[in-house]
């Protein structure tokens, strides 16, 4: 029997001999290997931190101890350790295992992640609330380098050295995030890995000294402030000691016994206390080494060859967009990029190349991004921001009062709008109408297709005022590829002419309406197709051309409710006092959970057979009130 088939329940971990830690933990990595492979998922973080969660886990009680994963995508091995490895054949998918931690999932899942740079303000939360209750459960937050430079990190570790108990915050230094990591706290840690050996030796000096009858304590202090002054040569800054918080390391991440014995000293103190661990991401599948960034999300892939199984795809609009930054590069001098931590993922990354004195990558920090962007465009530059929808919401004060409040010319690029899929709630862009759509001076769009994503990539370019672009992740659409008009300011595009019945779409919900507009005339209604192009401001003018011919008015967009397309349209009507039947198609009050895009659209209501139903009961009731 294998390792592996002795973990079926939280702490299950402790029967293992530590001779045979290694064996475990290269057993989980096949595991994690053969799962990810099929379903796809995050490898390769996940592959750098078997040794440190099975480290955790040996110096930890579950559920009684408190563990909380920064961003969440790094918690497989802690899935498995906590006896949920018969789910993995779920893992991502619709009702399923997520792959980040739930509380519903397990009691030994403390808090739920899915953005950056979160653990030590709700580490330090918990052990707050503890200190308060009187109970002494042991409390840690694993954070990586990369979600280090979040500014969020910093507010928290400036607030946790006014804790006076224990709080241990691991500190997971792969030297990258998604993508290679920038900035000061890049440069800083690097000098603290530079200063290894010194940290090592202080150390060992302090236990020898420890040693010595009667006077050992007191000459171990004496000689620790001393070196503490010398560490300061050694290590620029002192960071985390400089904030009142207890600094060990740099250790071996991949060091099972030696980090268990680190820990269990760290619990042992009053205080908060910084345990900085090196591992490597993708550790032990030699693709997932070489190329850390590409096997970060993977879909499913061949373990020999590491070559995904998905078939060639057309042009995703991230590419789109990818490949217009490169061209506006060349004809506008004053443009810049500006990504948070993504080069790779927003598609900036050939432009960096191309212009690296015009790219900006600020690290995980949107609020930064966004101000920043807003302080080149009043220096005369045209910023470019690409930030995926569910993350620019961090940046939600800054748009308005930094960039929309004096008005100035910042293009963003919502990268991942709309339904995302298997990485679930906190992932999901379905928000950004709804925050975007609030704001005054704020112009926002979403393409039907592939050529109207460049053509409003054009438009952005020569707009001089806030404006953002969304779209969805995944392939560019083809739909209506020879049809696409020209952009105008505020209008959208008739697409089809009819009556009764009109339907307007929002962006990439075209490919439903078009569907729903075919099975409408098999039923012998021919309604109006529009796309909609303009989310904020909306084409009042067609709204009021359509109530003529229309009984009902129809939107389709991939948005909560709350502050949508859909909304605004209703307010419209009814502050006009027109009586016309409005019927959204959209997500309700709600979060929605991981799955493939297709199945969360039917079981939410916004499959084109559900769509068609709805309309035509809603023409039969308008009838029988008539």
């Amino acid at each position: 029997m294998g390792m592996l088939e002795q973990i079926k329940e939280p702490n299950d971990i402790k029967k293992i001999k530590p001779d045979s830690y290694d064996s475990l933990a290269e057993e989980i990595r096949s595991f994690l290997l053969e799962h990810v492979s099929q379903s796809g998922g995050h490898l390769a973080s996940n592959l750098g931190v078997v040794e440190l969660t099975m480290a955790l886990h040996l110096a930890m009680d579950f559920p009684k101890d408190k563990l909380i994963f920064d961003v969440g995508h790094q918690s497989y091995t802690h899935k498995i350790l906590t006896g949920r490895k018969e789910q993995f054949d779920t893992l991502r998918q619709l009702d399923g295992m997520s792959g980040f931690p739930k509380t519903h999932e397990s009691s030994c899942d403390t808090f739920n992640t899915g953005h950056s740079s979160t653990s030590i303000s709700a580490a330090l939360g918990i052990a707050k609330a503890r200190d308060i209750k009187g109970t002494k459960e042991k409390i840690v937050a694993v954070i990586g380098d990369g979600a280090l430079t979040g500014g969020m990190a910093f507010e928290a570790l400036n607030n946790m050295a006014n804790l006076k108990s224990n709080c241990v915050i691991v500190l997971n230094d792969n030297e990258m995030s998604i993508s290679e990591n920038v900035g000061a706290m890049s440069k800083y840690l690097s000098d603290v890995r530079v200063g290894k050996a010194y940290n090592e030796f202080k150390v060992g000096v302090e236990k020898t000294l420890r040693k010595i009858p009667k006077v050992g304590d007191n000459l171990a202090k004496t000689v620790k402030r001393s070196k503490d002054s010398i560490k300061q040569l050694f290590v620029p800054g002192m960071f985390f000691e400089d904030m009142g918080i207890t600094y060990v390391g740099p250790i071996d991440g991949h060091d099972i016994e030696g980090m268990v014995e680190t820990f269990q000293d760290a619990f042992l103190l009053e205080r908060p206390i910084l345990v900085h661990v090196m591992t490597k991401k993708g550790k032990g599948y030699r693709y997932a080494e070489k190329y850390p960034s590409h096997f970060h999300g993977v879909e499913p892939f061949e373990i020999e060859s590491g070559k995904s199984k998905a078939a060639k795809k057309q042009p995703s609009y991230t590419g789109v967009f990818a490949k217009k930054m490169l061209d506006y590069g060349e004809k506008y001098p004053n443009l810049v990029a500006i990504t948070a931590a993504m080069p790779d993922g927003t598609g900036l990354q050939k432009f960096k190349e191309a212009f690296p004195e015009r790219f900006f990558d600020v690290g995980i920090a949107e609020e930064h991004a966004v101000t920043f962007a807003a302080g080149m465009a009043a220096a005369g530059m045209k910023p470019v921001v690409a930030i995926y929808s569910s993350f620019l919401q961090r940046a939600y004060d800054q748009i308005l009062h930094d960039v929309c409040l004096q008005n100035l010319p910042v293009v963003f690029a919502v990268d991942r709008s709309g339904l995302v899929g298997a990485d679930g709630e906190t992932h999901q862009g379905i928000f950004d109408t709804a925050y975007l759509n609030s704001i005054p001076n704020l112009t926002v769009l979403a393409p039907k297709n592939k050529p109207e994503m460049k053509a409003m990539l054009d438009f952005a370019m020569e707009f001089q005022a806030p404006i953002a672009i969304k779209y969805p992740r995944g392939e560019a659409s083809l739909v209506l590829a020879e049809q696409t008009q020209k952009i105008r300011y505020g209008k959208g595009e008739v697409i089809e002419q009819g009556r009764e019945v009109a339907i307007l779409s929002v962006g990439n919900m075209m490919d439903i309406a078009l569907y729903v507009t075919e099975l409408l005339k098999e039923k012998g209604v021919k309604p109006t197709l529009v796309n909609v192009r303009f989310i904020k401001p909306y084409d009042k003018e067609l709204l009021m051309e359509l109530r003529k011919e229309h009984s009902l008015i129809v939107t389709l967009e991939e948005s909560v409710h709350q502050g949508s397309f859909g909304q605004s349209v209703n307010s419209f009507y009814m502050e006009q006092g027109i009586e016309v039947k409005v019927q959204n198609f959209d997500l309700k009050d709600q979060f929605i959970e991981q799955g493939k895009v297709d199945e969360l659209r039917n079981r939410y209501g916004l499959e084109s057979h559900q769509i068609t139903d709805e309309i035509l009961n809603r023409m039969k009731d308008g009838k029988k009130d008539e």
